[in-house]
Formats: C-alpha cells, structure tokens, sequence
C-alpha cells in the first residue's frame, strides 16, 4: 500500500462524498468514517487499496482507495480514485426509506400543511436534502 499524503477529510471532499471540507471532518469526528470497524481521524492519511465505510445520511457506503486527486475533481472523474463496494441493496434500502415518506394513495389530494411539516420533519431527522437525496 502506497502512502498518498492526503488526509482523509480532504479525499472526502475532493472525491465529492461530502459536499464541503469541514463536512467531511465533522462525520470523521462523528465516527462516521470506519476502516477496519474503527473509528477514523480527519488527520490519517490515505492509502491505496484502503477500504472505508462511509455513514453520508442513511446511506452506508464501502469505497476503496484507488488514488488521490490533486484537488476537488468533478464528478466524471471520481471513478478514477475510488472504487463503490457498496453493495446494491444498501442502496435499494435508502431507496425504499426516501420513497416512503413522499408515497400518498391515488385520490388523497395535495397534503396539508400539518402533513408538508411532518414529512420535512422526517426528511431532516433521516438527513435527506430537498431534492429528496441524501447529504
């Protein structure tokens, strides 16, 4: 394993799994960055073929390190540095989470506004932006 000298806050960003910097330390200080099913710093360097488990809302997401950007790439780059693991029913279970909270019968009409706060209430307390995908 080659040593990048990169921190892992900065990969974060730059290979847009979170959409600003200090996102990315605040879910390594959170402990939503695991390798190995431990705990990651914002301030460990990044190696190639490392594998890391990434918590972005619901959304538990297993990418490997193929290599480092030189800074923030745009987003028909990102396949050249990592690798997705996640496997496809992680993502069919976030699917049916988002689908659920936005599903009315065939008849009920608009909802009210008791029922739009409800649902932004869900949708913050799950982390999902307002174009119902999650941060």
């Amino acid at each position: 394993m080659e040593s990048l000298n990169t921190r892992i806050d900065k990969w974060l960003w730059e290979v847009r799994l979170f959409k600003t910097r200090s996102m990315a330390t605040d879910a390594c200080n959170a402990g939503k960055v695991k390798m190995n099913g431990t705990n990651v710093k914002p301030s460990k360097n990044v190696k190639t073929d490392e594998v890391y488990l990434v918590r972005i809302g619901q959304l538990e997401k297993t990418v490997q390190v193929v290599d480092a950007p030189k800074s923030r790439v745009g987003a028909a780059l990102v396949p050249q540095y990592y690798v997705d693991k996640t496997p496809d029913d992680e993502y069919e279970r976030v699917k049916m989470l988002r689908t659920r909270f936005e599903f009315r019968e065939h008849g009920e009409g608009r909802p009210t506004k008791r029922d739009r706060r409800q649902i932004e209430y869900i949708k913050d307390f799950y982390g999902m932006d307002d174009d119902n995908s999650f941060e």
